[in-house]
């Protein structure tokens, strides 16, 4: 069997992209700042949570030594972009952590997403048990950008994937099935994140988009 891409379906893309459209913000249409679709409950930007949430706190998202996910992003200058980026990062490897743990309700891509994302994240990890499928190989994550929405409430994240060297490997028999870079190797993703109402410090993805054949990605 092919290797399974982290995708999410037309509807969602459509919908995901029309949110993340209006968080972008800016231009002359003279925007209000209200990021439609967005948890409204959300707390403040990082910058006025002086208690960051300790490392200790957050949950585990290590990964087995075959698997291996490379983060190539320059630091935004921003504290919030910068903190945004992070757990945007750290959104997907929990999402991977969850497919490796064979767990739809592992609670650390909980932690890190909420609304249509975590909706996302499990509907992916339900596909990959349901398959029987576990992820190996090498993941790679590069070219990203951080934009805040109009009344900075919210980060728009967006960066490259190459997954040409990231196989689906069989639960029960450990059988890894190679697949040769393509045009379907490289995939966009545009990730809505906003501070947690909860945990001081801590950004969570919103909303998500995954745009498959990127051809602005390719390299």
């Amino acid at each position: 069997m092919a290797r399974r891409a982290l995708t999410t379906t037309a509807a969602a893309l459509t919908a995901a992209a029309a949110l993340l459209l209006t968080a972008c913000g800016g231009g002359s249409g003279g925007s209000s700042g209200e990021i439609e679709g967005a948890d409204k409950d959300a707390g403040s930007p990082s910058a006025s949570a002086p208690n960051r949430v300790a490392d200790a706190d957050r949950p585990d998202v290590s990964l087995p030594k075959d698997l291996k996910m490379v983060f190539d992003f320059d630091k935004p200058s921003d504290a919030d972009e910068a903190a945004a980026l992070d757990d945007s990062a750290n959104f997907i490897r929990a999402l991977k952590h969850a497919i490796v743990a064979q767990d739809p309700n592992d609670p650390a891509y909980q932690f890190y997403s909420r609304a249509g994302a975590a909706k996302y994240a499990k509907s992916q990890i339900e596909a990959w048990v349901k398959g029987g499928w576990t992820a190996t190989g090498e993941d790679r994550y590069y070219d990203a950008a951080t934009s805040k929405s109009d009344d900075a409430k919210a980060v728009l994240v967006t960066f490259c994937r190459n997954q040409a060297k990231s196989y689906s490997k069989d639960v029960k028999t450990d059988k890894i099935h190679y697949t040769k870079e393509s045009a379907e190797s490289f995939l966009k993703y545009r990730i809505l994140m906003q501070p947690s109402a909860d945990s001081p410090g801590i950004w969570q993805a919103q909303q998500i988009e995954v745009a498959g054949k990127a051809t602005e990605c390719q390299q």
